[in-house]
């Protein structure tokens, strides 16, 4: 265990204003309060706070970090008390050590929701105070350390996979590589410590048989870094187990495939010189294509700069080269501890690690709730970057396979909410359009626009997703209190009752809803029926049956009908109202709906076949019309079956026909062909049926064609 005075030495030697008083009570403070508590490895337990407050000196935190982690089990493991903690060290330390109880307190919870509960409270905790998260991490590294004396395998594996899942990624973000690569690794030995050791043994044979090899080249960069007029520090280092095993998975090669398992570092004073030495070793050695990263002009989220670049290098080894100043290599080994400026009194959240912390929070205010805000944020820590530019130039880094709509978001929230097109290098493109390195981009954007469903599909920031399901939700339990609403008066209408929400407040309890909203929204989503809730406002329908009856297949009065019908208008696909595939309704057609719990209402026309298997099922049937007052103008998809001859110019025939009569064919599909003729199924993007009826009775007098129906089932 380090000695007390140790301890205060290895603060007072890069921090001589150190509060040496404060951390001389923590550290008698802590030992008293744990006293014979002892850890799983049968050590005092007192040495864990003692050898995490020993990890944070190697990043030179500042003294409140120091005297924090000695306590940070304190609160939680033995009778001290916050109110204690604040009297004897202060507010500040209060609330850090605070912080960090409160997400031991929920730790090793083997349930999602309560990992997903525990990621939400860290990203609060340490928005508000980064110090949180660099003591959680060095807690979390110690705990790895020393994971073999958890005698429990799953547990090990539990502790190891939220390692891997959540804390190594954290590491990465806020730019302490070397805990990252140390916490990757030591999860990888419990994830799978044959190939740990079989990689182990590999790099252990080739730095035994190349250990001269290392050192020549070493000395050979040297040499024309000298030659050139740069003073330079060159080193070589191995890269981790893990690191070694995932490019292997990624790359799907063997491990006598790799060519870069060493990373040369060539370290200068200024950012000029990085690039002279880049251009020496460029001048001395070919470059291999595709194998240079300039991070020092497009510098990652995290603050990280170097310049990498892989050539054909001394005794014709193919290697990587890292170019970097002095101070890159501090920030690309200690990430946010390099910018320690708490006694300067600067803002705790400045610079680019932080940018993805406030992006976090944004995914948080948005998220339906902490497991949805776990599974974004894992997809926003994981990926690797792409950089594009908007066009005036300034640069926003992504993930890979990012879209235009993750490009919009991560401009400003409202640009993604409003986005209807994008540009790319001048080019309109897709919004599904996958983005590239160094693409220009320019958003198009609509007062009227809304995020469209069929974005979540495709997008991958988590930004991006949460903001698109939380517009879903919204709409969609807007449109199930609006078809609700219209459910309840048509019921109340049949029954011969005047429809008043107030009476609706009486059985709120019977149906365990809150408020009328709830009600309507659980009757759109077709969790309840019209007739169950009428039977219990007024219990003497019950006696009458107090169901929604279907529709007769053969009604005369069809004003009757829709007198009851419940209108229906250009919903957004996907939400409280669906169209079935089957008959593809269209305006014009008689129609009726078939509630499915959960999901809403489908839409079918009255002689579709599928109905025949809603029969047995009455209270799910209910009868629809279209909204003729809707002005609504957006495109319905018909179906028709076509049969076209064989012969040159036939298809194109087809497609001038149906694009002269204003349709839009949005999908074709030949589904027999023979010598002489080819039978195909279209869907047609019409307004209604009479536009469809247009197209077809077109195509019927076009010479190619032998017959064309509208498709049924």
């Amino acid at each position: 265990m380090i000695r007390q005075f140790e301890l205060v030495e290895r603060v007072k030697a890069y921090d001589p204003a150190a509060d040496e008083d404060a951390l001389n009570r923590a550290y008698v403070f802590s030992m008293k309060a744990h006293g014979l508590q002892k850890r799983a490895s049968g050590d005092p337990y007192f040495s864990h706070p003692l050898e995490v407050a020993g990890i944070l000196t190697e990043y030179r935190l500042d003294s409140a970090s120091i005297v924090t982690a000695l306590l940070h089990d304190t609160v939680e493991d033995t009778l001290a008390t916050r109110e204690q903690i604040e009297s004897l060290f202060g507010k500040e330390i209060g609330r850090l050590v605070d912080g960090v109880t409160k997400l031991s307190r929920i730790e090793l919870q083997s349930d999602q929701a309560q990992q997903a509960e525990n990621f939400r409270k860290l990203v609060l905790a340490m928005s508000e105070d980064i110090r949180v998260l660099l003591v959680k991490l060095a807690d979390r590294l110690h705990n790895m350390r020393t994971l073999r004396h958890i005698g429990d395998p799953e547990k090990r594996k539990h502790i190891a996979r939220e390692t891997m899942e959540i804390y190594a990624p954290l590491a990465e973000r806020v730019g302490m590589h070397d805990m990252k690569d140390e916490l990757e690794d030591l999860a990888f030995a419990e994830f799978n410590p044959d190939a740990r050791e079989s990689i182990l043994a590999r790099l252990g044979f080739l730095r035994a048989r190349g250990e001269d090899l290392i050192v020549r080249i070493i000395d050979e960069l040297k040499r024309i870094q000298s030659k050139g007029g740069l003073k330079a520090e060159v080193s070589g280092r191995e890269k981790s187990p893990y690191s070694v095993w995932r490019k292997m998975q990624r790359n799907h090669v063997g491990f006598e495939q790799l060519s870069d398992i060493m990373a040369f570092r060539v370290v200068v004073a200024t950012v000029a010189e990085c690039y002279q030495a880049l251009g020496i070793i460029h001048s001395h050695y070919p470059m291999v294509p595709g194998r240079f990263k300039d991070y020092i002009s497009t510098p990652k989220p995290n603050g990280y700069c170097s310049i990498h670049t892989g050539v054909i290098g001394p005794e014709r080894h193919r290697i990587e080269i890292q170019i970097r100043t002095t101070e890159m290599h501090e920030i690309a080994d200690r990430g946010v501890a390099t910018h320690w400026v708490y006694k300067q009194g600067r803002a705790r959240t400045e610079g680019p690690q932080y940018r993805w912390l406030r992006e976090l929070l944004d995914i948080l205010e948005h998220a339906a709730g902490p497991e949805e805000f776990l599974e974004h944020t894992k997809l926003e820590m994981f990926r690797d970057q792409v950089f594009c530019f908007t066009p005036k130039g300034d640069l926003i880094v992504l993930p890979q396979a990012a879209t235009p709509v993750d490009f919009a978001y991560a401009i400003h929230s409202e640009i993604g909410d409003t986005c209807v097109g994008a540009k790319i290098n001048g080019r309109i493109s897709p919004l599904k359009t996958i983005l590239k390195n160094g693409d220009q981009v320019e958003i198009l954007t609509s007062k009227t626009g809304t995020p469209n469903p069929e974005w979540e599909r495709f997008v991958v920031t988590g930004k991006a997703r949460t903001r698109v399901r939380r517009f879903v939700r919204t709409q969609q339990r807007a449109q199930y209190i609006d078809l609700g609403r219209s459910i309840l008066q048509k019921q109340f209408e049949r029954g011969g009752y005047e429809f008043s929400p107030k009476t609706l407040e009486e059985v709120l309890e019977t149906f365990r809803c809150s408020s009328v909203d709830d009600l309507y929204a659980d009757l759109g989503q077709g969790l309840h029926t019209g007739g169950e809730v009428m039977g219990a406002v007024f219990p003497e329908t019950k006696a009458k049956g107090g169901k929604v009856l279907p529709p007769r297949r053969a009604r005369t009065k069809k004003d009757k009908d829709k007198e009851h019908a419940i209108p229906i208008r250009g919903l957004i696909p996907g939400m409280a109202v669906h169209f079935a595939g089957c008959c593809h309704a269209l305006p014009g057609d008689r129609i009726v709906g078939i509630v499915t719990a959960g999901k809403g209402v489908t839409v079918h026309t009255i002689d579709c076949e599928a109905l025949e298997s809603f029969t047995d099922t009455p209270e799910r049937w209910l009868d629809l019309a279209w909204d003729v007052d809707s002005n609504d103008q957006e495109g319905h998809v018909g179906r028709i079956t076509v049969v076209v001859a064989n012969e040159r110019g036939s298809l194109g025939s087809l497609s001038t026909v149906i694009g002269r009569n204003d349709g839009n064919i949005t999908n074709l599909k030949i589904t027999n062909r023979s010598t002489d003729f080819f039978e195909m199924t279209i869907d047609i993007e019409v307004q209604n049926v009479r536009h469809l009826t247009n197209i077809i009775a077109a195509l019927r007098a076009t010479p190619a064609i032998n017959s064309v129906e509208r498709a049924r089932g």
